[in-house]
């Protein structure tokens, strides 16, 4: 399985693919978020909510995963249809993501960040 998601991954994100042990597939279920009962949409974001609760979800996973000294990455670039094929994805699912995990060989330094003043603003 590993090789045909590698095969629908770029290089660069194959590459992560193929160290690891495990590569979890997260998916979402279509019409699931952010929809009323009778099928609209509950916010103007329309379909795009289901994807931010991915990404907390695929946030939450991973972070739990370090915890434990499980290494982690959580990728979105990758040929949706040729995942969903290569894992037999089933009707009204969609792929969100792919997160390879493993014990890592070393810990790099962090990367540089921006201050927090940077991000943030205030309103009075």
């Amino acid at each position: 399985k590993k090789a045909e998601l590698m095969e629908a991954l770029p290089s660069y994100n194959a590459r992560n693919v193929s160290t690891a042990p495990v590569v979890v597939v997260m998916t979402t279920k279509k019409k699931r978020c952010a929809y009323e009962r009778d099928g609209s949409f509950t916010t103007k974001k329309e379909d795009r909510w289901e994807m931010f609760d991915a990404g907390i979800a695929a946030m939450t996973f991973s972070l739990a995963a370090y915890d434990k000294g499980v290494g982690s990455c959580i990728m979105g670039v990758f040929d949706d249809a040729k995942v969903a094929e290569a894992i037999g994805l089933e009707e009204g699912k969609t792929v969100a993501a792919l997160i390879p995990i493993g014990f890592p060989k070393f810990t790099p330094d962090a990367t540089p960040r921006k201050e927090t003043a940077d991000l943030i603003s205030y309103i009075d």
